[in-house]
């Protein structure tokens, strides 16, 4: 299974991409973060439906046991790798060595396995620094891991320099909970819908929070019935063969290089 993971986002980080969305499809990726502090909440996200991304911090009690538990259960494991302003032994921080960054990711990945690609927790310092994102998309092309770019600032580079390397990657569109309340969070979830409707696609990244939970439980299981696909990260990646969203750039290029 892992051969063929590996095999799939190798070809998806070359040129073999599936075609666009067919018109008046709407599809939808849901991520949610921060996971491996509480295993009640890690299970209760486990419990939602559909191919819904496990995100899984390494600086948690339970970030190996519940990462083996995600990928036994079918579900995408990435990486949540904290990046300045976050702080701890796994952090990136900018000015840190590349030797220092690569003893760091390394680390931060054996405490996730099954990981098939990371995202960024926090980072919006570091993903505005050119070199070292370069560095760090250039070492996932060569792990065959892909990148989501949380775009927690505006000034992200990260993104743009995965697609210069044609690197497996897609963007956030949609966080859901940065008002933590069922009614901020519900309209976040219909502005994603309306996303996907209008662009065909949308990537969304949640937290483990009682209301977020509480809110995708009630809702997610009626997405089908607005027309929405819930689809899986890998697909969302093909879906969207590394270009940029209208939000993120022009003409499919990210603005930010």
């Amino acid at each position: 299974m892992r051969y063929l993971l590996c095999t799939l986002l190798y070809l998806l980080s070359g040129a073999a991409f599936a075609a666009p969305a067919q018109p008046g499809k709407a599809y939808m990726s849901v991520i949610i973060d921060d996971l491996g502090q509480s295993s009640a909440r890690d299970s209760r996200t486990l419990a939602l439906p559909g191919p819904v991304t496990m995100a899984i911090m390494p600086d948690t009690p339970h970030a190996s046991t519940f990462a083996r538990q995600a990928h036994q259960a079918g579900k995408t494991v990435i990486l949540h790798m904290p990046m300045d302003p976050a702080t701890g032994p796994y952090a990136w921080h900018p000015g840190t060595p590349v030797p220092e960054l690569a003893q760091r990711l390394d680390a931060a990945l054996a405490k996730v396995p099954y990981a098939a690609g990371i995202n960024n927790h926090m980072g919006s310092r570091m993903t505005s620094h050119a070199e070292p994102m370069a560095w760090l998309m250039a070492e996932l092309q060569r792990r065959h891991l892909f990148f989501v770019d949380s775009r927690t600032s505006a000034a992200t580079v990260a993104a743009a320099k995965a697609q210069v390397l044609n690197l497996a990657h897609v963007s956030r569109d949609v966080f859901l909970d940065d008002v933590r309340t069922p009614e901020a969070i519900t309209a976040q979830l219909q502005l994603g819908i309306e996303l996907a409707r209008k662009q065909g696609s949308a990537v969304l990244i949640g937290h483990p929070y009682p209301q977020t939970l509480d809110v995708l439980e009630r809702e997610m299981p009626r997405l089908k019935r607005q027309g929405i696909e819930l689809i899986s990260i890998e697909q969302m990646i093909a879906e969207r063969s590394n270009q940029a969203m209208p939000a993120h750039g022009s003409h499919g290029r990210y603005t930010n290089r």
